[in-house]
């Protein structure tokens, strides 16, 4: 096996030049200025220090840039995995305690580890029963829960909670503690940001500043509102006027060492770790491939599980909190022209030197700025009228993204998402049990075949057709013998039956013994069953089984040459105003499938 196989950065290193490293250098420059108070506004949203932030912004995204297979994704620190992150702990731990911290790194490993095991088994399709309406839900409730939450730090008082109920009530409690010099910073940064995301991208181009480049200043307007609230309260010394501050932030590199072994913390954080793999996970695929496909690249999901997995082991083995991609990040970075992992390295590059050399101004940066930043940039994950959108489209959806939404709102981001998937699931298989079918005719002077009820079609008094439009499997099995004995019982001039598989994908043990009742009840009602349009990986199993050898009818190539076989001339019936086929047709509702 080549090692650039398990190495991607021995494959793009080869052709590596100084165009894209100054390309990778002014994109890592720019995601840095956005990265820096992120960073600690994110550990501060997970209960963490505030340098814990910076910490998860090192070594994780130097071990993207050496794994990683994406040239855009910005990995690091992001809201979702930080709420997630503070749900995790808060059972086990005091946030900001060291026993917190220590299940911090433990959460951040395990994570890892799970991400790494996946990718080495190529598990990446697991994600695939985190729904998007499911996903969608989650993480317009977290972003609202996020936003919440940081009216505390907003206004100066201390209020905790894990859901909304709780977080409203104790902020209510505490209102009359505010303090307003903190509540004016807060608002007016609030302000300044929105202002700035909504307005000076005009502005900008009004006076001849490029699309692109205006989107980027846009991006890196949060580090002039750190700058310029962070000298205030240095010249000002608004701490002593009860301005909540960041604090010490401790100067120099992480330690790098083993989190806790304590088998009971591990197996403790096990589920919550297993939930921020896999939503970190979908997160940042699905952020990576959209920008991938701007540039007419790709991304391999397998080899980014193991990626995503080394980004969190470093993090839990050099002080960090669980990590994964970014969007806003990953856009700026795109935006930005990033052309390699390396924009990665060099943007840890970048958080190393403000660790060394601004930590001393990071300690007067009040936390109100910091909440401002982050309930501006959590407005991006709350999606509303996609749950409009989701609901007329299909309610099944709907009621799974609504049920997420409020169960995470209500309740706990763990016991939200677990119910959303949970009922995706039960909704497909409900779904899937009752497959849809339609009894098909000839479209006259052709050789398609349409749903009876839709169509005038040539139909034949001793053969009906049932179209299946699901895979045969355990759950619809029984449906399927009480949908064609029905039809069978509706219809005695009935001789044959023939069911045209060309949805089929697959027939499992289950629906097999059905086929096989089927076969035998017909044929004990003077009717044959026969099959059409099977495709090919279908029919290689049926050949090994008696199915094929006991099936009384035939297995046609296709549902014309069933109908040429069977039906007879002197009993077909044509409609009396034979209508064009059209493929294409309006969105009716109410009209049968």
């Amino acid at each position: 096996m080549r090692i650039d196989g398990w190495v991607p950065l021995v494959g793009w290193l080869r052709h590596y030049n100084r165009q894209l490293l100054s390309q990778d250098v002014l994109a890592a420059v720019i995601v840095t200025l956005m990265l820096v108070p992120q960073a600690l506004a994110y550990a501060l949203l997970a209960g963490l220090p505030p340098e814990m932030g910076l910490y998860a912004s090192m070594l994780p995204l130097v071990l993207y840039a050496v794994f990683g297979t994406s040239a855009s994704l910005a990995v690091g620190p992001v809201a979702v995995a930080a709420l997630m992150t503070a749900s995790a702990l808060s059972s086990f731990a005091e946030p900001g305690s060291p026993e917190y911290v220590g299940a911090a790194l433990v959460l951040a490993m395990l994570s890892g580890l799970i991400l790494m095991v996946m990718g080495v088994l190529r598990l990446g399709f697991l994600v695939n029963f985190l729904s998007h309406p499911v996903i969608s839900g989650f993480v317009t409730a977290s972003g609202i829960l996020i936003a919440i939450s940081q009216l505390k730090h907003l206004v100066g008082v201390e209020a905790s909670g894990h859901n909304v109920i709780d977080l409203l009530g104790a902020l209510m409690g505490e209102w009359h503690q505010a303090n307003l010099i903190t509540l004016l910073i807060g608002l007016a940064v609030l302000g300044f940001l929105v202002v700035c995301r909504k307005r000076l991208n005009l502005w900008l181009n009004a006076i001849g500043v490029s699309s692109t480049h205006a989107g980027l200043i846009v991006k890196a307007a949060p580090i002039s509102a750190v700058v310029v609230t962070t000298l205030l309260t240095w010249g000002l010394n608004l701490e002593q006027q009860g301005v909540a501050v960041v604090g010490a932030v401790p100067s120099g590199l992480p330690d790098l060492m083993l989190p806790s072994l304590d088998q009971s913390l591990w197996l403790g954080l096990l589920p919550a770790a297993l939930l921020i793999s896999l939503v970190g996970f979908v997160e940042s695929v699905s952020v990576a491939q959209t920008l991938a496909a701007k540039r007419r690249q790709r991304i391999d999901p397998n080899k980014e599980l193991i990626a995503l997995g080394m980004a969190n082991v470093g993090a839990g083995v050099s002080g960090g909190s669980p990590v994964s991609g970014g969007f806003s990040r990953s856009v700026v970075n795109f935006e930005a022209g990033a052309a390699t992992p390396m924009a990665g390295a060099f943007t840890a590059f970048g958080i190393v030197l403000s660790t060394l050399l601004l930590t001393d101004l990071l300690a007067f940066l009040p936390t109100a700025t910091l909440a401002a930043t982050i309930i501006v940039a959590v407005g991006t994950l709350i999606d509303l009228p996609a749950i409009k959108r989701t609901w007329q489209y299909s309610r099944s959806d709907g009621v799974a993204m609504i049920a997420t939404l409020l169960l995470t709102l209500l309740h706990s981001v763990e016991v939200g998402i677990i119910s959303g998937v949970m009922l995706s699931l039960g909704l497909h298989l409900y779904r899937t049990s009752r497959p849809h079918s339609a009894v098909v005719g000839r479209v006259p002077g052709t050789e398609h075949f349409r749903n009876v009820k839709r169509h005038q079609v040539e139909t034949d008094k001793h053969v009906a057709m049932l179209r299946i439009d699901e895979s045969l499997y355990f759950a619809n099995a029984r449906y399927l013998e009480d949908t064609v004995m029905a039809l069978a019982a509706r219809s005695p001039s009935i001789k044959h039956i023939v069911l045209t598989c060309q949805a089929v994908n697959v027939i499992d043990a289950s629906a097999l013994e059905s086929l096989e009742a089927i076969n035998t009840r017909l044929k004990d009602a003077e009717a044959t069953l026969h099959l059409a349009e099977v495709k090919g990986p279908v029919m290689d199993r049926l050949k090994h089984t008696d199915f094929c050898h006991e099936l009384t009818g035939q297995v046609f190539f296709t549902t014309f040459d069933a109908w040429q076989t069977l039906a007879q001339p002197g009993d077909t019936i044509t409609p009396s105003v034979p209508i064009p086929l059209e493929e294409t047709r309006p969105c009716e509702s109410d009209m049968p499938r």
